[in-house]
C-alpha cells in the first residue's frame, strides 16, 4: 500500500504527530490518506494484542459512509482482513444518529458518523475531522470535542478543502502556534509530485475563478460565493453611518423589506449626499402587525426628506405597497418584484455601489454584516446566476435586502428621469434575456 501513495501523500502519512491538520485540493486523496493511517493503527495494535479506537467525523451521514467504503473497507481488504461495515443508531440527547463502524479481533474499532456537538463530545478516542472546513457549526464542535481528546496520547487528524475564513477550519489553519503539524498541498503540488490530472484542463472546465483558487489552490476565499465580500463591507463602514441624529436634511431614500411572521421586517433610511448614500437609520420590526408597520413607515416619512420609498412588492408587499402608494403618493412609492432577473439587477446595482464605496454603513454592527454577507451566487439548473440566501434565526438577508432597495430608488439612472424604479428594472432585465437569446442563437 505505502508504494501507491504520492510524495505528499507518503508526507502525511508519515508525521506521528499527536496533532495534525491538512489543507489538501479537491481530489487529492486526503481522506485515502487518512483512513490509511487509521487503518495501520488499528491493524498494528491488534497484531500487538491491544486495540486502538478511532471516530472519523463527516460532514453528514453520506460523507461518513463513503469514508469507510473508499477508505477503511479498501485498505482493509488490502491487509487481506474481511471488512463488513456494521450500520448501527446510536442516541445522544433523544437525537438519533446513523454511524458506520469496523470491529477489530481484539476490540479496536473505527466509527464514523455525522458530526455535530453531540456526536463529537460522544466517545473518547482518536478523532478524524473530515473536510473539517465544511462542517455546519465548527466552532461548537471544536469546544466539544478537544477536551475528549485532550486525554493523554489521543490523537487528531484534521483535514480539509478551504471553505472560507468563518470557520474553526480557517482558524486553526492560521494560527502561528507551534502545536500543530501542518502539511498543504494544493494541485500544482500535487501534480509536481507525480498526480495525473490536467491543470490547464481542470480549469478551463471548472471555468470559474473564485472557485479554483479556492478549490485547487488552497486560497482561502472566505468570499467565493458572496455577493458581498467582508472586505467590501467593511470598506464602506463608517462611524458616522446609521446616526439619525446626524442627519443633514438632505433627499433620503427608504428600503422596505416586507414581512410579517418569520423574517424581519426591515426600513433601510439613505440620505444621499453627492454621490454617496450614507445610512441615516435602519428600522426593524419581528412579527409587527401590519398597522405597526404603517406606523413606522409614517415616523420615518416625517422624520426624513423622502424622496423615494422603494418597497419590495413580491407575494405579501402588494397591499402595503398599494396602501403606501395613496397615502404618499404614486411618484414617491415604487414597488419592485423581487424575482428572476429583476432581483438579480436590483442587486447588481447594490454591489456597484458597495463596491465603489459610494455607500456608507455602520460601523461593527455584526448582524448587518452578516446578512450583507449571506447572499450568495449561485448557477441555476439553465446555467444563469441567481442569488440565494440561508434563512437563520436572523432571517433571511433582509435587512441586506432593505439596503439593496434602498440603493435602487438612489440609482443615478433614477435621479434624474421619470421612470419608475419598476419599469427601469423591467427594461435592464428584458436587455439581459435578449442577450442571452442572441447567444444561444448564435451557437446554433
Amino acid at each position: 500500500m505505502p508504494g501507491l501513495l504520492y510524495p505528499y501523500q507518503r508526507r502525511w502519512l508519515d508525521d506521528a504527530s499527536r496533532f495534525k491538520i491538512g489543507m489538501f485540493a479537491r481530489q487529492t486523496g486526503k481522506t485515502f490518506t487518512t483512513t490509511l493511517e487509521i487503518v495501520d493503527d488499528c491493524v498494528a495494535a491488534d497484531m500487538a494484542g491491544g486495540r486502538a479506537r478511532w471516530v472519523i467525523l463527516s460532514r453528514g451521514e453520506r460523507q461518513a459512509r463513503e469514508a469507510m467504503d473508499e477508505g477503511v473497507k479498501l485498505h482493509l481488504r488490502a491487509y487481506g482482513m474481511a471488512a463488513e461495515l456494521l450500520e448501527t443508531d446510536v442516541k445522544f440527547d433523544d437525537i438519533t444518529y446513523r454511524a458506520v463502524e469496523v470491529a477489530f479481533p481484539r476490540g479496536g474499532r473505527i466509527t464514523a458518523l455525522p458530526a455535530n456537538p453531540d456526536t463529537a463530545r460522544g466517545y473518547s478516542a482518536n478523532v478524524f475531522l473530515d473536510e473539517f472546513a465544511f462542517h455546519a457549526d465548527s466552532r461548537a464542535i471544536w469546544k466539544a470535542l478537544f477536551p475528549v481528546v485532550s486525554k493523554s496520547g489521543l490523537r487528531l487528524r484534521v483535514t480539509s478543502t478551504p471553505n472560507g475564513k468563518n470557520n474553526r477550519f480557517y482558524e486553526l489553519w492560521s494560527a502561528t502556534d507551534q502545536v500543530w503539524s501542518r502539511h498543504r498541498a494544493d494541485i500544482h503540488q500535487a501534480v509536481a509530485d507525480g498526480l495525473d490530472r490536467n491543470v490547464a484542463e481542470l480549469r478551463a472546465g471548472l471555468a470559474d475563478e473564485d472557485a479554483w483558487r479556492q478549490e485547487y489552490e488552497l486560497e482561502f476565499q472566505d468570499e467565493a460565493g458572496a455577493w458581498l465580500s467582508y472586505d467590501i463591507i467593511s470598506a464602506c463602514e463608517d462611524a458616522a453611518a446609521g446616526q439619525p441624529d446626524l442627519y443633514q436634511g438632505g433627499p433620503c431614500v427608504i428600503g422596505n423589506d416586507i414581512a410579517r411572521r418569520n423574517d424581519l421586517w426591515v426600513a433601510w433610511v439613505g440620505e444621499i449626499i453627492g454621490d454617496v448614500l450614507w445610512t441615516r437609520e435602519i428600522s426593524t420590526l419581528r412579527a409587527a402587525s401590519f398597522a405597526a408597520q404603517d406606523a413606522e413607515i409614517a415616523r420615518l416619512m416625517e422624520r426624513y426628506r423622502v424622496e423615494r420609498l422603494v418597497m419590495d412588492q413580491t407575494g405579501m408587499g402588494e397591499k402595503p405597497v398599494e396602501d403606501a402608494k395613496r397615502l404618499y403618493g404614486a411618484g414617491r412609492v415604487f414597488g419592485i418584484q423581487l424575482v428572476g432577473a429583476v432581483r438579480l439587477n436590483v442587486a447588481t446595482v447594490a454591489k456597484q455601489r458597495f463596491e465603489d464605496r459610494r455607500m456608507r454603513i455602520p460601523m461593527g454592527d455584526a448582524a448587518l454584516r452578516a446578512d450583507l454577507h449571506k447572499i450568495k451566487k449561485v448557477n441555476s439548473e439553465t446555467g444563469l446566476p441567481r442569488l440565494v440566501a440561508e434563512r437563520d434565526g436572523e432571517g433571511h438577508a433582509d435587512r441586506a435586502w432593505a439596503a439593496f432597495l434602498c440603493t435602487a430608488g438612489a440609482d443615478p439612472y433614477l435621479t434624474a428621469g421619470t421612470t419608475g424604479v419598476l419599469e427601469f428594472y423591467r427594461a435592464q432585465a428584458a436587455a439581459r434575456a435578449a442577450a442571452v437569446e442572441a447567444a444561444v442563437r448564435a451557437r446554433a
